[in-house]
């Protein structure tokens, strides 16, 4: 991969960082900074990093700890890799990730911010129009913080994925791996009324359920400014991203009282220690569950 398809590629996924992921400038800028340095010392060994496998990520980390790199900066460098790779398959440029399963050195996990319950009610009222983008915006809306999807897995849905009348949408996720997840009442109300809509307005729409105003299928960029556009409309201050979203449902369900196990099921979570980060989002949550429940409570 000569020079100026390495900046292309640099551009592309600070773009998807910043748009898609929500990060920070800074965080960006760091993330981008990690692959640049993938990228010079792949060329040093006439290694094509478009083609890297996990034995070469192997290398570069050790070539990284023989620096003297600390188990936080080398955290972030397989962060970078992970997050590199996951983009490059997201754009179906690779078949698998070749950093899927890299190994992290163990740091204090960031907590993910996620919405209050005033601004979600706030944000799912935002869509408030009869015009097409808006009933198809509050069904994703609706749809989105009903499910937990990633936004990848939202924007892939096909009609027939959603069982309206039991209560199911069924995804596709990371790995193929296939899940059900329930859909309260109120989400399949607005998707049923958006599918009245674009059954009246396209003739010939692409296999995806959410569309564009041409019938094509929505993509996560238009998704992602439709989603800014209204934080904006109804005065949300925080930086909104489809992820913030899926953060919300997770946090909100077990607020509510939803057991760990059941929502690592809805947000399919491999791992249940990936889920368990959202324990520790509400301490006041948790002091009540034990005043409640401890014998001497």
């Amino acid at each position: 991969m000569d020079v100026k398809e390495s900046a292309a590629r640099l551009e592309e996924y600070s773009r998807y960082l910043s748009l898609e992921r929500g990060l920070s400038p800074r965080t960006v800028s760091a993330y981008r900074s990690d692959i640049g340095v993938f990228f010079v010392w792949a060329g040093e060994r006439r290694l094509d990093a478009r083609k890297a496998e996990r034995s070469d990520l192997d290398d570069f980390l050790w070539a990284q700890r023989e620096r003297g790199l600390k188990p936080a900066s080398l955290f972030r460098k397989v962060e970078s890799l992970k997050s590199y790779f996951a983009f490059e398959t997201l754009e179906e440029r690779l078949p698998a990730s070749p950093a899927e399963t890299l190994r992290t050195p163990r740091i204090p996990a960031r907590l993910p911010k996620y919405l209050t319950k005033e601004e979600a009610v706030r944000l799912l009222a935002a869509p408030n129009t009869t015009d097409y983008a808006d009933v198809r915006d509050r069904a994703m809306l609706e749809l989105l913080y009903a499910s937990g999807l990633r936004v990848s897995e939202l924007v892939s849905l096909k009609p027939e994925s959603a069982n309206l009348q039991d209560g199911w949408v069924k995804i596709l996720g990371k790995g193929n791996k296939e899940r059900l997840v329930p859909v309260h009442a109120r989400a399949l109300a607005a998707v049923r009324g958006y599918l009245v809509e674009r059954e009246r307005r396209f003739k010939n729409p692409a296999a995806e359920l959410f569309l564009g105003r041409t019938g094509k299928k929505l993509s996560r960029i238009q998704f992602w400014r439709r989603l800014r556009a209204l934080g904006v409309r109804v005065g949300i201050k925080a930086r909104l991203h489809p992820h913030l979203l899926r953060h919300t449902f997770a946090t909100h369900l077990l607020q509510g009282g939803a057991d760990l196990r059941s929502v690592q099921e809805m947000l399919g979570h491999a791992d249940l220690a990936t889920t368990q980060i959202y324990t520790h989002l509400d301490a006041s949550a948790l002091k009540a569950a034990h005043a409640k429940h401890h014998p001497r409570g």
